[in-house]
């Protein structure tokens, strides 16, 4: 159903939940595990998993995130991937955990947790997918993933555009990608910003999804589901009619 240039069944491929996903949106974790399971992988998931600790630190508490940090060293250390549904999860591991004695369990579980774009890409190479989605559909492209995780070029980088999460829509059948006028604008959500600032952030979520509304997209997609939380409740509030899906959701549809 799906093609790959490689068979992941001797591969140790670990699944890495967020916490808002395991709590508010656990058919985003189904649907990439599904996925990664159809692409070949022999996919677990560590029961022992909690937090990555982001909400802590980005709270300006992260001497009490490291037992959280630590802890996630311990659970996810005997894999050769861990593959999470979130760039801000994934960037925070990658370059938050440097606070961490560098031991080579903690230099591997940095340089093996992947978003899932990358993931599919850059370890699959895949290049063709078997999925159908026959909506207009507009991306936002998170910040951490954007331009901690270079997914794609951002509006200020003077390189070719591109875009790993486009890329992988591309493939599904049906779709119809709209081009937006701010393809990637913060939606204003930014983890304690949305707490902090919220009439600012309200205004920026209000036109982020004014800007998909203006070019027909029936859904949002992205690589983070707490920014689609922020652009659904918003939606929701105002009465407007689009959805919100992670697109791990897109390219396991049929």
């Amino acid at each position: 159903m799906f093609i790959v240039r490689a068979i992941f069944d001797l591969v140790k491929t670990a699944l890495f939940v967020p916490c808002y996903i395991d709590q508010f949106y656990p058919r985003v974790g189904i649907a990439t595990l599904e996925l990664l399971e159809k692409l070949g992988c022999s996919v677990e998931y560590p029961a022992a998993q909690t937090c990555c600790g982001q909400p802590l630190a980005n709270a300006g508490f992260e001497k009490e995130a490291l037992a959280a940090y630590r802890h996630f060293v311990r659970t996810f250390q005997d894999y050769d991937y861990i593959v999470a549904p979130s760039g801000s999860c994934t960037y925070h591991v990658r370059h938050h955990f440097d606070v961490l004695e560098q031991t080579e369990a903690v230099r591997k579980v940095r340089a093996k947790t992947l978003d899932l774009a990358e993931f599919l890409l850059d370890v699959l190479r895949v290049e063709k997918l078997e999925a159908r989605f026959p909506k207009k559909v507009g991306l936002h492209q998170s910040c951490h993933g954007l331009r901690g995780l270079r997914l794609g070029q951002g509006s200020e980088r003077v390189v070719p555009p591109f875009s790993k999460i486009k890329t992988l829509l591309e493939m599904v059948e049906g779709i119809v990608l709209v081009e937006v006028d701010f393809p990637d604008e913060c939606c204003g959500f930014g983890g304690t910003f949305a707490v902090a600032e919220e009439a600012v952030s309200l205004k920026m979520g209000r036109d982020k999804i004014e800007d998909h509304r203006l070019h027909g997209a029936d859904v949002i997609t992205a690589g983070d589901m707490s920014c689609l939380m922020h652009l659904e409740g918003i939606a929701r509030r105002q009465n407007d009619p689009v959805k919100c899906l992670h697109f791990a959701e897109i390219l396991n549809c049929f």
